[in-house]
């Protein structure tokens, strides 16, 4: 490891899971102070959909660390139904699962972010942001991961003349806990997502993760309002 996040105060939520809890253990690796954030499983639990709570939470990390530098959105919920069977509710539960659960964080670690001077945010987007998955009843989850991806682009206008960028990652098809349930329930869905990848294999959530630390480390002091495929290629034909 190099240190390339040596000093760095970074707080990303879902932390417990996933890709979330990948990137904490490599922003951690390389030496940023991590403060992870989940409903459960880490030392910090916030509900993340909790306007109150969120504000409570992220007035405690910046009144300890006087800044955040790095503020990671990997958490995130979604329902997966087609249309015919997808409730009104259902949609607004995985809108709010997507799009609130990112604008609430973000918000709230604003004043800290542009305290520091020079700040990143950090947001995932997804390649179904891009294109449909065939056998994926995923239209809830496109509509918010679109969403996160023009949230995204503003912020990082917003945050410019604050020394804040904001991009987002747009992974493909990774293995997670989350993810399993759709390989075991369709064994057919593993080779229709492979079809559509150049490189035949799934991702893992530390190739995710890399592209994180690049993104809140200051070699990419340069890149804002970008959206980076971490996809096999699945989006590029």
């Amino acid at each position: 490891m190099t240190a390339r996040l040596a000093g760095k105060i970074a707080v990303v939520t879902g932390a417990a899971n996933g890709i979330g809890q990948a990137c904490a253990a490599l922003f951690r690796a390389e030496g940023a102070v991590v403060v992870p954030i989940d409903l459960a499983g880490t030392e910090t639990a916030c509900d993340l959909l909790n306007e109150a709570a969120v504000t409570a939470q992220f007035a405690a990390i910046g009144g300890q660390h006087g800044r955040i530098d790095v503020l990671v959105n990997a958490a995130a919920f979604a329902v997966f139904e087609w249309i015919e069977s997808l409730s009104y509710e259902d949609w607004r539960r995985t809108l709010q699962g997507e799009l609130d659960i990112v604008f609430l964080p973000t918000r709230a670690a604003w004043p800290w972010l542009k305290a520091g001077g020079k700040a990143s945010v950090v947001n995932f987007a997804s390649a179904n942001a891009r294109h449909a998955l065939e056998g994926s009843p995923a239209l809830a989850h496109c509509a918010g991961k679109g969403g996160v991806l023009a949230m995204t682009r503003q912020l990082a206008m917003e945050g410019a003349p604050h020394g804040i960028r904001a991009n987002t990652i747009a992974p493909g098809f990774v293995r997670t806990a989350a993810t399993a349930r759709h390989l075991d329930a369709d064994p057919a869905f593993e080779a229709r997502v492979l079809r559509k990848s150049m490189l035949k294999t799934l991702g893992e959530p530390d190739d995710i993760a890399w592209c994180a630390v690049w993104l809140a480390s200051d070699e990419a002091r340069y890149v804002t309002g970008a959206d980076f495929a971490v996809d096999g290629g699945a989006t590029a034909w």
